[in-house]
């Protein structure tokens, strides 16, 4: 029986949303996802970078003019040279000598502008675009709308991180060769042209042979190249999109390490990481036998070409039509020109590797695009009425299939208010918490804040950023300065002052802290942000009872005119809040039900306001 790994399954490499290639090694190059990439990515010579990219392309530009240049006075420095040598003429070979240094010096300088021109801009462009490349993922949101319906391509920091530079660095590269070749092609023509000049065969004169023989000879060794290597184009993109499968399901292991690893997950998971690297292994198979291919070719017309000129000028040669320089003129000439028409060809492998990342990085751009279209337009925010600091008016909620979740329903908090909103699991919590944030839009109704009024929404799971603790405390302010007293008083509202000592350490603190403690540091960011309006979505779900109820008593003391609304799962301790409600689970939706259990007595007169819409 054998026991050989089966390939991922279509389900599998379906759901990391890679798209296939086709077996054949045929690798579809669409066109225009190249052409949009340019467009996209070439916005890095407008704007306000315009100056700064122009200025770094017409240095290299410049450079490669000056080095081309170069290599056509020292083809001209090879003929006077080996003319000298050929008469035995002492003088001017010493004379020769010393302008080869002083060439040498030049091609030295050149290739430094050449290096620094190169690779300035290569890390400025590459620059530039990551950040327009995160500004597209991260505006409006549109990273948690990808993520949250499906359409957001695997691995997007590998995208953002690793492709940008592969689309940016190869390319300048590429364009580098490409106008060599056409710059060098079209001057050591004109060389082959006026050194080699006519040839007579059987009464036929032939003018300017060595070109007519340097371009059949260049399209026939670059088509033969081209049929034999055709195949790797393809292998070359089927080998990058498999290493994309491996390393996405590394990253799906990585993120959920704790989960396998309490399920002793870790064999099964070897099993599925070997399907996926025995893909990558495969296909690298496949672009190691079609370099073995074109290596045929490259073997056997590589040593070919600097003998080629010298067949065609040796009858002219022996005939003392040509000078021995000339002939070495001739033969270098011949190989400059055999490097521009077969740039193409040799530049096969890079032009797949940076077509294919290429189309990694507007596989982001994109599915923004196409998830900015589907999001719902920018929610309007109107103002609430006097004295109340929130109030959702005529609300309801559905879901993504239109199933009413919850009725229309009508609620308002006044400043130093707070209610307690308790359901069990999908009955519309997490829903209306997306709506207060904005991510959302009700299928009916306004939300409506006080003019001016801040409101910040603590979700269920922590996020702890890289940084200091101080840098996790007061996120999502950047470059905040907050007293240190103030810190200290956060972290000891939340039940977190033993962590005052370590404020100012870089810590992997996702990693460190517990969950409980997670939650209670993003809590604690309250108590700094000093909000209006302040929304916990099970923000405080890890914690018992009597914790979640210290919390909360520290928030309204700490901030009177705090009005706070929080969704959970559990009941809350009574007094705590001003009122209390529960979100029921109905066949024609969920509705709003008062929990006179929970209100605080001696703030009735505070209550909110809730009026349930039926018809």
């Amino acid at each position: 029986m054998s026991t050989t790994e089966p390939k991922p399954t279509a389900t599998e490499t379906a759901a990391l949303g890679v798209t296939e290639v086709s077996e054949s090694g045929n690798f579809n190059l669409d066109l225009s996802v190249a052409k949009r990439f340019l467009t996209f990515a070439g916005a890095f010579w407008s704007g306000s970078t315009a100056r700064q990219a122009w200025l770094l392309t017409a240095g290299l530009a410049a450079s490669l003019v000056l080095s081309t240049y170069i290599t056509v006075q020292m083809n001209h420095w090879n003929r006077w040279f080996f003319d000298a040598l050929e008469k035995k003429d002492v003088a001017t070979v010493k004379q020769a000598i010393l302008v080869f240094f002083g060439i040498i010096v030049c091609m030295a300088a050149i290739g430094v502008a050449i290096v620094i021109t190169r690779e300035t801009l290569q890390v400025r462009w590459r620059a530039w675009l990551v950040q327009r490349l995160i500004g597209t993922w991260l505006e409006r949101q549109k990273f948690y709308h990808l993520n949250a319906s499906g359409t957001e391509p695997p691995n997007p920091e590998y995208r953002i991180s690793d492709d940008t530079r592969w689309a940016t660095e190869v390319l300048v590269d590429l364009g580098i060769g490409l106008l060599s070749a056409v710059i060098g092609g079209a001057a050591f023509i004109a060389i082959l042209w006026s050194a080699g000049g006519a040839l007579t065969i059987g009464g036929v004169t032939i003018p300017g042979y060595m070109v007519w023989a340097a371009l059949i000879y260049g399209v026939l060794a670059s088509t033969l190249m081209a049929w034999i290597g055709r195949p790797l184009v393809g292998r070359v993109g089927q080998k990058n999109e498999a290493e994309g499968y491996f390393r996405f399901a590394m990253m799906r292991l990585r993120d959920n390490a704790e989960s396998v690893a309490l399920m002793r997950g870790g064999a099964a998971e070897q099993a599925v990481l070997k399907r996926f690297y025995d893909g990558v292994v495969e296909r690298w198979l496949k672009v190691v036998r079609s370099h073995g291919h074109v290596t045929w070719i490259t073997n056997a017309s590589g040593p070919m070409i600097p003998i080629v000129p010298l067949l065609f000028a040796a009858p002219k040669y022996l005939s003392g039509e040509l000078s021995l320089g000339q002939v070495t003129q001739l033969a270098a000439a011949f190989v400059q020109v055999q490097i521009a028409i077969s740039w193409v060809v040799d530049n096969y492998n890079r032009i797949a590797e940076w077509y294919a990342s290429a189309r990694r990085v507007m596989d982001i751009v994109m599915a923004s695009e196409a998830i900015e279209a589907q999001m719902p337009a920018k929610a309007h925010v109107a103002t609430a009425a006097s004295g109340d600091a929130l109030a959702l008016q005529g609300i309801a909620l559905a879901d993504a299939e239109g199933r009413v979740l919850l009725r229309p329903f009508d609620l308002a908090l006044k400043p130093g208010m707070a209610v307690h909103i308790a359901g069990a699991s999908s009955t519309g919590k997490s829903t209306l918490a997306r709506v207060l944030a904005g991510l959302q839009s009700p299928s009916k109704g306004t939300v409506a804040l006080k003019p001016d009024a801040q409101l910040m929404l603590v979700p269920q799971k922590a996020y702890i950023p890289l940084g200091t603790l101080e840098e996790t405390l007061t996120f999502p302010k950047l470059d905040a300065r907050i007293a240190r007293a103030d810190l200290v008083a956060a972290l000891d509202a939340v039940g977190l002052s033993a962590l005052v000592p370590r404020l100012g350490e870089t810590q992997r603190w996702d990693q460190l802290l517990s969950a409980g403690e997670r939650q209670r540091l993003a809590v604690g960011r309250a108590f700094i942000a000093q909000p209006d309006v302040l929304v916990l979505d099970d923000a405080l779900s890890a914690l018992d009872e009597r914790a979640q109820a210290d919390i909360v008593t520290s928030l309204r003391r700490l901030n009177p005119k705090l009005a706070l609304l929080s969704f959970a799962q559990r009941p809350a301790a009574v007094g705590v809040f001003n009122a209390g409600y529960h979100l029921t689970r109905r066949d024609d939706g969920g509705e709003l039900v008062a929990d006179t259990a929970l209100s605080d007595p001696s703030l009735s007169k505070e209550r909110p306001v809730l009026a349930g819409h039926h018809g």
